[in-house]
């Protein structure tokens, strides 16, 4: 039930009325305006009946009649705070409209939907009963702001959820709902973080094999580390079918990149560290099997969970983003091993090369030593030459003071042209004239 309260005011007594903390525990307000008492208990009395049509479905007809006069302002009110229906759709909630929005679009994937999900329900708790007109540009940032200091989001997360809250409201202005998005212009764009990179070396993927469980597992792995795909959507999709044991080659059926053109297949080769897994799931599979991964793709199953379950058992420490720190460190691998052959090494991932430069390739810590030898070897090498440089001036200054002191003659032939730099000068007179063969100091 509902309340009256009144504040006193130099223009006169202004009524509203009060929502019990069971029908909105902000106990909101609905202002009267310039109204009697009466008036304000016969708007009380309308109101009490509107809360209680909520729950029976029944509306008496003088509370029909006194929404039809009720001011615009007022209407919007009680359509904010759900005690009547929004006239005509054109006032939507935001959670009302996200929640229609979201029932609109049975095309999307379980994953998708999942996530969409997800931020409806920060948006319900954020914008409560606001209308879609109701939120301005400064109401976008305040949920940005609530996103990272309340929910305390990552970067990358809070960004994902702008991206997608700005898609809601996009098709809201599609709908002509509202005349602009408040979320324009706010930053969605994924940055790489560099500080969760992490290179599996292959001694690290070498004891997380060994102290896997079973076939399926040792395939799960190698197919995350040596093949670079993503775990689990393409892992648990990979059929026998798919397998070409002959030409050392399998085929991927990616189902993040499925409506870009190529349908999101790709063609990896069945590099050396895989075989093996391949050959050994292959001959442990039931007869029938359809898929190489069997016992381990039930919805049910956390592949991470158990993934780091088995990291411990290898007494190593957990990485940060288990899975997708394999496929990093396999592609930043094979850039290496094909020379940085970009094209092929992205299509055998799946990715573009701008994605892969960004959130994929990773500097190692062999590069970095590599790179402080090369630059050892450039400076000694270059002390080396400046050394010769400083022996032959130094050999030509003496050389030349000597040709001028002696009194007996030189004897230069072509062959001592290769051997004796003391000669530079003649030997270039030798090898435009080789009659030219003797100096006198006296000339």
């Amino acid at each position: 039930m509902s309340s009256i309260g009144k504040q006193t005011t130099e223009t006169g007594t202004r009524y509203f009325i009060f929502l019990s903390p069971g029908e909105n525990k902000q106990r909101p307000k609905i202002h009267l305006g310039a109204v009697s008492k009466k008036q304000a208990e016969s708007a009380q009395a309308f109101i009490d009946d509107l809360i209680a049509n909520c729950k029976t479905g029944e509306l008496k007809l003088a509370t029909r009649e006194w929404l039809a006069g009720i001011p615009e302002s007022m209407r919007e009110r009680l359509e904010k705070l759900q005690l009547v229906e929004i006239r005509g759709g054109k006032r939507w909630t935001v959670a009302a409209w996200v929640r229609h929005y979201i029932e609109s679009r049975p095309d999307v994937k379980a994953a998708t939907l999942r996530k969409w999900r997800d931020v409806e329900s920060k948006l319900g708790a954020f914008f409560r009963n606001d209308t879609l007109s109701d939120v301005t540009v400064q109401h976008a940032k305040n949920f940005r702001v609530y996103l990272q200091s309340t929910v305390k989001l990552s970067e990358n997360t809070l960004r994902r959820h702008i991206g997608i809250t700005r898609q809601f409201f996009t098709s809201a202005v599609d709908a002509e709902h509202i005349s602009k998005n408040p979320f324009r212009g706010q930053s969605v764009s994924i940055r790489a973080n560099e500080s969760r990179f992490y290179y599996v070396t292959a001694e690290t993927a070498r004891k997380v094999l060994e102290a896997c469980p079973d076939a399926e597992w040792r395939l799960i792995f190698g197919l995350a580390r040596f093949g670079g795909l993503r775990c689990p959507s393409e892992v648990l999709r990979l059929k026998w079918v798919d397998i070409d044991f002959e030409k050392e080659r399998f085929t991927v059926h990616a189902s993040k990149t499925e409506h870009h053109a190529g349908s999101g297949i790709r063609i990896v080769p069945m590099f050396p560290e895989l075989k093996p897994l391949f050959q050994e799931a292959f001959d442990l599979a039931k007869d029938g099997a359809v898929y190489c991964i069997e016992q381990h793709r039930a919805t049910e199953i956390n592949l991470r969970t158990h993934l780091a379950r088995i990291i411990k058992r290898a007494g190593l420490e957990s990485w940060p983003k288990l899975f997708q720190n394999l496929r990093s460190t396999r592609e930043t691998e094979l850039f290496k091993m094909t020379g940085g052959n970009v094209k092929a090494v992205c299509q055998w991932i799946g990715n573009s090369p701008a994605v892969a430069m960004t959130h994929y390739a990773q500097v190692t810590e062999s590069d970095m030593q590599e790179a402080a030898k090369m630059t050892l070897l450039n400076e000694a090498e270059k002390e080396v030459q400046e050394e010769v440089q400083n022996q032959v001036h130094t050999a030509a200054e003496s050389d030349s003071t000597g040709l001028h002191e002696t009194s007996e003659p030189i004897t230069v032939s072509p062959d001592d042209c290769d051997n004796n730099l003391q000669f530079a000068g003649a030997c270039e007179m030798v090898q435009k004239d080789p009659e030219w063969a003797i100096l006198d100091s006296n000339q």
